[in-house]
């Protein structure tokens, strides 16, 4: 197939406009799969590559040639600032065929909104949480809005893979589909995916087609990776030592930082000077105290404030102004964030991105390192990873530079690999199960327990779901009033689950921690949780503030601009890191392997601590004796197989071994004091490994863990089953215990 020949004559026309002197491999792959079939699309490709207009130029194609009565396309994206990215090309791809754009989402003007219900056509872009609120709020107006509706596409579809948000994207497709009489193709969108097949039948979950996945060629990947370790404080790991070879040529600093800088953030102030950058951090804090330090570092010098900030705590005025700011190509700033700006907005050409510690996934990793590196550019990261300087009694695991290990391994396991997390489907999501029963009751009202069921249970990702487990949701939903049984046997929503749907912040399934908005004068700062009391002081827009008045009423905080670093605080982040990354992480540890982006400082870290994980006798064994009856158990495995193993070792194991004292830093490493034998202890939890038993017994006596947003309203006996069937990887667990003795006989046997 010609796919050029094939697009409308008013693509053509915009191709020409635009220079293109051909069209990339991803868009002639995928073009023959969505002119050529009538299947689901999942399109794959690197970031800046051209996904969308790969996936729009077809369907834009055969909208104009067949133009439905309704929407004809709806784009979900998981960002309201990559729906306003992408709002200005597609109008302006759109406006020759006149095939109108709307947005709709919580900061979009309403304008638009009511000319699409009034006359439903074109191209809608929204968010989930916004599609929930559509079909919570105007369900009768959903068949008028998608009767013809033929295309879906999800963009960076990998951010929906693991996690409730995702699973209540493709529910709320399944309840459009219903409603609206409609069988659209899905077409989904990603830089990111590490098991295409897996992606492609979370793609295709709930609908009648299979999913097609073009194959092409994309290029080869050039990137440029650095990474330097640094401690707090002098003297650093490289000093008075010579390297044995050459390390990466890097660039001589533009700048200098004040002479008593953090050494780790006076060298991002260095690196940065007259370019434009963005800083990556882990979470909010971090990044409000890196925007701190920096911009700390320009009044000390005497140097006009060159750092932005970008977070999800920030008000959207801020957001905005950041990327505005960045989008112009004069422009020589700098922007701290946190993964709002990891997904695919365009802030135009961006030199290079620091990365403060590891991030918590391959995927994570890919994404940030590909906001660089567009317009024929390599992409480009340098990674920053520090560490205090330890104490000479310090204990064996503090001694291993963690954050240093896991970014080797993250990026080992890409370039060997190609790894990237795969999907969860394995869960029970109860909490999206009472979110999805109190959204369906809102929108259509009263109904029998078994309509309500017919409607929820057969939503694709509750198949694990039994209708006993249902009938015991239910029941326990009308104990406390969040519904109401009618006098003919009927379901309605009740007061108490009243207030929680009329909440503008139901339409959202992920963990949201209450928050007070930030005013300083007339203008909106953004949000914080657990507000200091009047007179102390806040870090927020990478500023310090002194608080003047809490109205704990309204949930509002007013405060004044002050000089100062102080630490700020948005509510905790569970980072979610598989088991594979653990497994490369002692990978690197035990091989002798020198990786080309290390520089002197990391170089010698990582030296320094392969030489203690060998004079320890950590390498081919999972426990090393710190003296007496204290132990460290290394067990190298992910965040829901080390929960599940800290539970098995206090709950099914303790007696047995002696164990006291247990203290984890999870993922990492448990310490503890036991009583019996090295030898002993593998044989031991080898023997209650093998044992059935069933995983709720790993949650502890009257433990109701709440996991998930909505798990206060879920029986505590859906919750405790939620989390030990659907949480814990015990299997992962048990496969790791049960290989320890075996591993340990063989190698005594050896010896």
């Amino acid at each position: 197939m010609n796919v050029f020949e094939r697009y409308a004559p008013f693509i053509q026309d915009y191709i020409f406009r635009s220079g293109w002197r051909s069209l990339r491999a991803v868009q002639n792959a995928a073009g023959e799969a969505i002119f050529g079939t009538e299947d689901n699309v999942l399109i794959a490709a690197s970031t800046a590559s051209g996904k969308t207009e790969a996936a729009f130029f077809p369907i834009l194609t055969l909208l104009s040639e067949d133009m439905p009565g309704s929407v004809g396309a709806l784009y979900i994206a998981p960002l309201k600032a990559l729906i306003n990215d992408q709002f200005g090309r597609l109008k302006e791809l759109c406006a020759e065929a006149d095939i109108p754009v709307t947005r709709w989402h919580g900061d979009a003007p309403r304008t638009g909104k009511r000319a699409l219900l009034k006359n439903p056509s074109g191209i809608l872009q929204i968010t989930p949480e916004s599609l929930e609120s559509l079909l919570i709020n105007r369900s009768m107006e959903v068949p008028s809005l998608f009767c013809g509706l033929r295309f879906i596409v999800i963009d960076e579809i990998h951010s929906l893979l693991r996690g409730d948000r995702g699973l209540q994207t493709f529910c709320l497709i399944e309840r459009l589909c219903r409603l609206a009489g409609c069988d659209p193709r899905r077409i989904g969108l990603s830089a990111t995916i590490g098991d295409p097949e897996a992606a492609g039948r979370f793609l295709a979950s709930g609908s009648n087609k299979k999913t097609v996945i073009p194959k092409f060629n994309g290029g080869k990947e050039v990137w440029r990776l650095s990474m330097e370790h640094f401690f707090n404080s002098d003297p650093q790991a490289s000093e008075g030592r010579v390297l044995p070879f050459p390390t990466p040529p890097q660039e001589e600093p533009t700048d200098k930082a004040p002479k008593a800088a953090d050494p780790g953030m006076g060298y991002i102030f260095e690196h940065t000077k007259g370019k434009k950058c963005l800083i990556f951090t882990n979470s909010r804090e971090e990044c409000e105290s890196v925007c701190q330090n920096l911009r700390q570092y320009c009044e000390a010098t005497n140097q006009p404030d060159r750092f932005l900030i970008h977070h999800g705590n920030l008000s959207a005025s801020y957001r905005e102004s950041a990327e505005e700011d960045m989008k112009d190509d004069d422009s020589l700033k700098s922007v701290c964030a946190t993964a709002t700006l990891e997904l695919g907005i365009d802030i135009g050409r961006l030199e290079r991105a620091f990365h403060v510690d590891a991030p918590f996934t391959v995927s994570g990793f890919l994404q940030r390192l590909g906001r660089t590196g567009r317009r024929g550019d390599p992409s480009e990261m340098w990674f920053v990873m520090r560490e205090e300087h330890q104490e000479a009694r310090a204990m064996l695991p503090d001694s291993i530079p963690w954050y240093l290990i896991q970014g080797i391994a993250l990026i080992q396991l890409y370039i060997e690999e190609r790894f990237v997390e795969p999907p969860r489907t394995d869960r029970l999501p109860y909490s999206l199960l009472y979110h999805q029963t109190m959204s369906t009751l809102a929108s259509c009202g009263e109904m029998s327990p078994g309509e309500l069921a017919s409607k929820v249970l057969t939503l694709n990702c509750f198949k694990r779901i039994t209708q006993d487990d249902y009938k015991v949701l239910l029941r326990h939903l009308i104990e406390i009033d969040h519904i109401n049984r009618t006098e003919n046997g009927g379901l309605i929503m009740g007061l108490s689950g009243e207030r929680v749907v009329n909440n503008f912040k139901f339409y959202a399934v992920f963990q949201e921690n209450v928050e007070y908005t930030v005013r300083a004068g007339s203008e909106q700062l953004g949000t914080i949780v657990k507000p200091p009391p009047v007179g102390d002081k806040i870090a927020i827009a990478g500023r310090v503030w002194v608080v003047e008045e809490v109205d704990h009423k309204r949930h509002e905080l007013y405060c004044t601009l002050v000089k100062g670093n102080i630490p700020a605080y948005f509510g905790d982040v569970a980072g979610d890191i598989h088991t594979r990354i653990l497994e490369r992480m002692y990978r690197v540890l035990n091989e002798d392997d020198i990786y080309r982006y290390l520089m002197p400082n990391a170089v010698f870290r990582l030296s320094d601590a392969r030489e203690t994980f060998a004079r320890s006798g950590m390498s081919g064994r999972p426990m090393i004796n710190l003296g007496g009856n204290m132990w460290a158990l290394f067990p190298w495995l992910g965040s829901y197989a080390f929960l599940a193993l800290e539970r098995f070792l206090k709950i099914r194991c303790a007696k047995r071994l002696g164990l006291k004292g247990l203290n984890s830093s999870r993922p990492y490493w448990i310490q503890f004091t036991m009583q019996v034998s090295e030898k002993e202890f593998y044989g031991i939890v080898r023997e209650e490994a093998e044992k059935e038993f069933d995983p709720l017994e790993l949650v502890y006596k009257d433990e109701v863990p709440v996991f998930e947003k909505y798990d206060e309203f879920v029986p505590p006996e859906l919750v405790r089953k939620g989390f030990a069937y659907g949480v814990l990887d015990v299997e992962g667990m048990k496969q790791r215990v049960v290989s320890w003795d075996r591993n340990y006989t063989e190698g005594v046997r050896n010896d």
